[in-house]
């Protein structure tokens, strides 16, 4: 009471706490109250369909952006990665390789890739932003060469049906998300690699000479990343029917976004699963609600950046007050 009476109950403990634990779900549900007073149709079942079967590729970036900057580091290939991935299927399909082969092989590369990024960063200490900022470079150089500049159309009916088709009554792209979704808060919340990367983010010094391998666990972040950019990368060449070299621009900025609105700090260390599933769905609402009113996707681009200066303030200002 005598803490409420100094400093005002938007100053208290209490208050941090609650904005700390429910602030993003507020304002996910006051953002969805006024979009949906604007334009009635917003909350209709088939538009909360759409939105989800949509944030799904941004969440499955979302998820490995996360740990790359629960670990004090980023990754900004993920949108190269699912340009390279896309048109590594579609150059495989276009090639008499089935649809299920070709994810493999698309896979497989988008892992090896995020090995390369993970040994670069751990094993010669190099800085996360560069490396992954070359590799975008590089990786979408190669994206180019491989499809020739030019959209390969996907024909195999397998593949094409990816994203329209249902699991159990459920879009596939949503059926993907849950199940990664389920994955990822198990490892990150639930096993020791989850807690080694806590660790590392956390005070890397003292992972160290706690027994915990700084090494093998940043290139765990990287493959993941990497393996979640090329998962991605199935669910929109599904929806768009081709692979091209000039797919997941700037997409990693829509994951930054949803990872930092989510509670992801840039201090590391800190992270949940379920914030980061409020920030993709703050982010798809967002897009999808300006639309829908409207809203001149210039506009769009603005407040997403405004989205993101204002998440990592509130960010800045809650560890401020925690030390």
């Amino acid at each position: 009471m005598a803490e409420a009476k100094k400093g005002g109950f938007f100053k208290s403990d209490s208050f941090r706490m609650f904005i700390g634990k429910y602030g993003i779900g507020v304002v996910l549900v006051i953002m969805m109250v006024f979009i949906s007073i604007s334009e009635p149709a917003f909350l209709k079942p088939a538009n909360l369909i759409s939105v989800a079967t949509q944030v799904s590729i941004n969440g499955l970036l979302c998820y490995g952006l996360t740990l790359a900057i629960v670990t004090l580091g980023i990754d900004l290939s993920v949108g190269a990665q699912l340009a390279l991935t896309s048109v590594i299927i579609a150059k495989c399909i276009q090639n008499g390789i089935p649809g299920m082969l070709a994810i493999v092989i698309g896979l497989a590369i988008a892992t090896l890739f995020g090995l390369l990024m993970g040994t670069l960063i751990a094993k010669f200490n190099m800085f996360a932003f560069v490396v992954t900022l070359a590799m975008q470079l590089v990786i979408r150089g190669l994206a180019q060469v491989v499809s020739g500049g030019k959209a390969i159309a996907i024909t195999d009916p397998f593949y094409k049906g990816i994203y329209t088709s249902r699991i159990i009554g459920i879009p596939v792209p949503i059926f993907i998300f849950i199940v990664v979704t389920l994955v990822m808060y198990f490892m990150l919340h639930w096993t020791k690699l989850g807690r080694y990367i806590f660790a590392v983010g956390g005070n890397v010094n003292a992972a160290i000479a706690s027994g915990i391998s700084k090494d093998r666990t940043l290139i765990s972040v990287y493959v993941i990343s990497g393996f979640l950019a090329g998962l991605a990368a199935v669910i929109y060449s599904s929806k768009v029917q081709s692979g091209q070299s000039n797919f997941g621009m700037a997409y990693e900025t829509d994951a930054i976004a949803a990872a930092v609105l989510g509670g992801t700090s840039f201090a590391g260390g800190i992270a949940t699963i379920p914030g980061d599933v409020l920030g993709i769905f703050i982010i798809g609402f967002i897009y999808n609600g300006m639309n829908m009113i409207g809203v001149s996707s210039y506009f769009q681009t603005i407040v997403k950046g405004a989205v993101i200066i204002g998440a990592v303030m509130l960010d800045m200002a809650m560890n401020r007050k925690n030390h």
